[in-house]
């Protein structure tokens, strides 16, 4: 399995799914469009509160994964970008609203994740649906999911994405309820600094095939 994703990367592939299953005519998605989408408060569990500089270092992290690309078509005024999954983890437009639902508002039961991916892509009868969940976890290549023991003060079990890595001792512990907004740090400077220049870099690239595309024509 490729290395987990952090918060703020789980948070930017689950909006690309969602939008490009949701709201295909807006997708690919810009930056400014992303970051937006990250931040939005509903269908999002937590609520976050992300800069532009953040989520471009998360698309980098993204790229070198093989989990997003920049797109660069004929039409493309601004740098674009589309999730890249199936590169990675090859699975079902039904599947790929499951995985990018879970990424997008955490832990969630059969039937309530059934209801909330159906927004993005058609699911299939409660049975089957089942039966998705079951391949999700037992996939050959490693689970993509896995099925959470019963908490306390919970009548059923919760489905969790394992993107991020195995899930962290249980949700909704005496630890109590995640807060409502949470504010993703910067990384490293200097780190940051790299990954910048690495996205200048695209930019510069993406320009110079404009040119050449605008010479030709």
């Amino acid at each position: 399995m490729p290395a987990p994703l952090s918060a703020l990367e789980a948070r930017v592939l689950g909006c690309l799914i969602e939008k490009e299953l949701a709201t295909p005519d807006l997708y690919p998605l810009t930056l400014n469009a992303l970051v937006n989408a990250c931040n939005q408060r509903s269908n999002r569990d937590p609520v976050m509160a992300v800069v532009a500089r953040e989520v471009e270092a998360a698309l980098e992290l993204l790229r070198q994964k093989r989990l997003v690309a920049l797109f660069s078509g004929a039409e493309a005024r601004v740098p674009k970008f589309k999730q890249k999954l199936d590169s990675v983890h090859p699975v079902t437009p039904a599947a790929r609203a499951v995985l990018g639902e879970l990424l997008l508002r955490g832990p969630q039961t059969s039937a309530g994740l059934r209801t909330n991916a159906g927004r993005m892509q058609p699911m299939p009868a409660a049975e089957e649906f089942e039966a998705l969940l079951a391949g999700l976890a037992q996939r050959p290549a490693g689970a993509l999911v896995r099925l959470l023991p019963r908490q306390p003060g919970q009548k059923e079990t919760r489905w969790v994405q394992l993107l991020t890595g195995e899930p962290v001792a249980a949700a909704g512990s005496a630890a109590g309820p995640l807060p409502e907004t949470v504010t993703v740090p910067s990384d490293v400077e200097s780190r940051l600094a790299a990954l910048e220049a690495e996205v200048a870099e695209l930019r510069a690239e993406l320009a110079r095939w404009r040119g050449a595309t605008e010479h030709r024509a």
